[in-house]
């Protein structure tokens, strides 16, 4: 199968920080700290910088099927440093004709404006940061919006030209109850999104939340509460539409996020931006994680990579176990070794996975256990 070519654009900029959040992202007040000169106004020129270099000292002529802009939030830029970032790529390596261009958003860090000149760049998909429709809730994530901003920047979104919206959710916080997650999911399917993503809270170290729990001013989150809300999310998104196509993620026909889809199946993608990963055949790459770092490279023209990995055969067998199996399609039967399969005959019996021709799929009870499964069948 031909190796496609994606690009993961890291825009580490946020409002406030998330006492839940440990990815690599930055207040204003923090990098001021810091003594860094990146910032809001300065990042779409070092940004655009490293595509043109990286595109210069390794060449592809694969055209961008995919382009997702993460962080950290990137609507914090302006659209038209957004727009301006994602037309360099296209003049660098070429859009696919059928391109998928993502950005992630705070609902509050957006109006309809925005939205439209986001789209009118060509950008066509946008993926809210909703968490929860309990204020309650939003409060111990510590997240800026409220509940009912989501669904009116949804309506933004449908209202410009977007076809495909996506909100993300949080479950098993230890202040959500069932009727708060039934609610949430309620507003969920009565909005015009085409995409849902659900994760179970992880308290991580270093973060506050994790601070928190070790002064039992919060408790931690429950592993048991987390696989009874599973099924309600999967049941609910189910009878309105929606159809799971990897543990994690739920989309109406055609809704699927194809860059996600992309990481899952191993296939290729360039890191642009502090910390940022990429990935060219079985090569790892990541780029300097502090933006001050980060930006000094780029304007030394130096390589703005901290370091690289080559995966072994086996180590890239594992991978493979580990990412397909997450997905609705399933696993090829081929990449398991004598023992794996043994293993997945005994999944088989207990009801964990089921085989579909040539794949192995998870099925309903399987979901919830997919982590210890991908480690039986390593062996």
């Amino acid at each position: 199968m031909s190796r496609t070519l994606g690009a993961y654009v890291h825009v580490p900029f946020c409002a406030s920080r998330c006492g839940y959040c440990d990815f690599n992202t930055y207040t204003a007040a923090e990098l001021q700290r810091d003594g860094t000169s990146v910032s809001v106004a300065t990042y779409a020129d070092r940004v655009i910088s490293q595509i043109q270099q990286g595109h210069q000292q390794r060449p592809d002529p694969r055209p961008l099927e995919t382009v997702f802009f993460g962080g950290g939030t990137p609507t914090l830029m302006p659209a038209s440093e957004l727009v301006r970032i994602l037309s360099a790529l296209r003049d660098e390596y070429g859009f696919a004709q059928e391109i998928e261009v993502t950005t992630e958003a705070n609902p509050d860090s957006v109006t309809r404006e925005y939205l439209r000149e986001l789209f009118d760049g060509g950008f066509t998909r946008m993926s809210f940061g909703h968490q929860s429709s309990a204020p309650h809730v939003l409060q111990l994530l510590e997240r800026t919006h409220t509940p009912g901003r989501t669904w009116e920047a949804v309506e933004w979104a449908r209202e410009v030209g977007f076809t495909h919206v996506s909100v993300d959710l949080i479950y098993g916080s230890q202040a959500e109850t069932d009727e708060d997650l039934k609610n949430t999911l309620t507003d969920v399917v009565n909005a015009e999104v085409d995409h849902v993503s659900a994760y179970s809270l992880i308290v991580e170290p270093g973060t506050r939340m994790a601070a928190k729990v070790d002064r039992g001013e919060v408790s931690p989150a429950s592993d048991d509460i987390a696989a009874h809300r599973y099924p309600l999310i999967d049941d609910t998104l189910r009878a309105h539409g929606f159809t799971w196509y990897e543990v994690s993620n739920w989309a109406k026909p055609h809704g699927e996020c194809r860059h996600n889809i992309a990481y899952w199946r191993n296939q290729d993608w360039l890191g642009i931006g502090p910390g940022a990963h990429a990935h060219d055949n079985g090569t790892r790459m990541w780029n300097l994680k502090h933006p001050a770092a980060w930006a000094a490279a780029i304007d030394g023209h130096l390589s703005p990579w901290a370091d690289s990995e080559v995966l072994s055969a086996d180590e890239q067998r594992r991978e493979h176990i580990m990412l397909r199996l997450r997905l609705r399609e399933g696993l090829p039967i081929d990449y398991l070794h004598e023992s794996g399969w043994s293993q997945a005959v005994q999944a088989v019996l207990d009801g964990l996975l089921e085989q579909v021709e040539d794949r192995l799929v998870l099925t309903d009870s399987g979901r919830l256990l997919a982590d210890g499964l991908v480690a039986r069948l390593w062996d």
